[in-house]
Formats: C-alpha cells, sequence, structure tokens
C-alpha cells in the first residue's frame, strides 16, 4: 500500500493509476483528516447516467407488474448477499 499526498497524486497521476492497473492499493492524504482509497471501475460495475438508471427502475417495477418476477425466501436471499 502507498500513501501519498494530494499534491503528489496530482503531480504524478499516470504514474498513480498505472501502480493502481497492477493491483497496487493507492491512499491519497488530503489534509489531516482525510483520505480517499482509489481503486478502478470495473466493467460491470459501469456507471449510468440518472436517466438511465430510472429507466432501470421503471422497467424493473413493469416487470413486477407483469407477474415476470421470482420470489426466493429470506434465508436464500441472504445466501445470495454473502451474509
Amino acid at each position: 500500500m502507498i500513501v501519498i499526498s494530494s499534491r503528489e497524486f496530482r503531480d504524478n497521476q499516470k504514474k498513480y493509476f498505472d501502480l493502481i492497473d497492477k493491483n497496487e492499493q493507492v491512499i491519497v492524504q488530503r489534509g489531516k483528516n482525510q483520505s480517499y482509497k482509489l481503486v478502478p471501475v470495473l466493467e460491470n460495475e459501469m456507471l449510468m447516467t440518472e436517466a438511465e438508471f430510472y429507466a432501470k427502475i421503471d422497467k424493473s417495477l413493469q416487470q413486477f407488474e407483469e407477474g415476470k418476477f421470482t420470489r426466493i425466501a429470506k434465508e436464500d436471499f441472504k445466501t445470495f448477499l454473502g451474509l
């Protein structure tokens, strides 16, 4: 794990992004009381716009209303979530 200042990160962003791509953990310290962990966004975690998010919710609600869903037991759901 590498801990760097925000100034160091600004000055050498490419260097630290390359390290992150090689699975190195990079923490950026901002002031005395704030720090941030930099992690890559994986393909399956792609971000969506607010409009896309609401469209996905609307589609899910429509599928539910049409009976296109699977009911699972509470314990099975906990297992699915790894709880």
